[in-house]
């Protein structure tokens, strides 16, 4: 549906995580007067009756994603399988019921519990400033299979972590996991290790911002729900009157979160504190 300028611009100052869902409301009750353009008087309409009834508009948890699903060339999952299981663990939590015995009926967007699913690194869905970020992630493997020197791995890496000297090398620093150069790849030197997802926790925006931090490894879809299920247990453990997730998600917690699900498959991530490659005798340059 066509849109104003003014009407654009009165969008844009809507905070970005209910922004979707103004829209969709705005766009269905200007379809429903029968008109073909939103202008700044449907806006205003639409915003009072949004802000009165918000109360009844909250479940207790966001659940979003990027666009992958709708064609976007640079995922590295597909996630829809994934989505529906969060979507039942976070209905099952009943988290509607538990801020209304901690806010009352009061209750606002922010909230809501937030979790959002990224298929690639580009992270278009903002999982760093989630209370659970999930980003799909594809770790690469040297095989024995000979490299031709081509290199296309090196030209379609968008973080310049391979190198070709006599061997192939990949900087685990640099690597962040898109799974783009094993796609590239024309002689299956370069392979899948392992497929999952990367997990940050604890982020969010406001008057004290806070980026989400990632635990270490890359998880299949079980280890995430499980993931998932153990915050929301903390959360509702801890949280009162309404406090986010990142409020009350202290380092010993995290630490402790971290230790449970702590996996060793993914070498980029230790390497955030301490630069090296990973080789093989395989992929030699002939």
């Amino acid at each position: 549906m066509q849109w104003t300028a003014e009407a654009e611009a009165a969008l844009k100052k809507v905070p970005f995580f209910v922004r979707k869902k103004v829209k969709s409301r705005v766009e269905k009750e200007t379809a429903a007067e029968g008109k073909t353009v939103v202008d700044i008087e449907a806006v205003k309409t639409t915003q009072k009756r949004y802000l009165s009834g918000m109360a009844a508009e909250v479940k207790g948890y966001q659940l979003d994603t990027c666009f992958g699903s709708n064609g976007c060339p640079n995922r590295s999952v597909i996630s829809e399988d994934l989505l529906k299981r969060l979507e039942q663990v976070l209905q099952e939590a009943d988290l509607l019921s538990f801020l209304k015995e901690q806010v009352g009926d009061n209750l606002k967007f922010h909230h809501e519990f937030r979790v959002t699913v990224a298929d690639c690194p580009n992270a278009c869905s903002q999982p760093q400033i989630k209370d659970v970020g999930i980003i799909g992630a594809v770790m690469p493997a040297i095989t024995d299979q000979s490299c031709s020197g081509c290199e296309a791995c090196v030209d379609v890496c968008p973080d310049k972590a391979i190198v070709l000297d006599e061997t192939v090398a990949i900087d685990s620093q640099r690597c962040m996991a898109c799974g783009k150069c094993i796609l590239a790849c024309p002689t299956g030197t370069l392979g899948e290790q392992v497929k999952g997802y990367r997990v940050l926790l604890g982020g969010k925006l406001g008057r004290h911002p806070r980026l989400a931090r990632e635990l270490p490894g890359i998880f299949n879809e079980r280890e995430v729900l499980d993931i998932v299920d153990a915050c929301l247990v903390l959360y509702k453990k801890k949280s009162r009157g309404g406090k986010r997730f990142a409020a009350v998600l202290t380092d010993t917690d995290f630490d402790q979160l971290s230790k449970r699900f702590w996996k060793q498959n993914w070498p980029g991530f230790q390497a955030r504190k301490v630069n090296k490659f990973f080789t093989s005798g395989a992929g030699k340059i002939p």
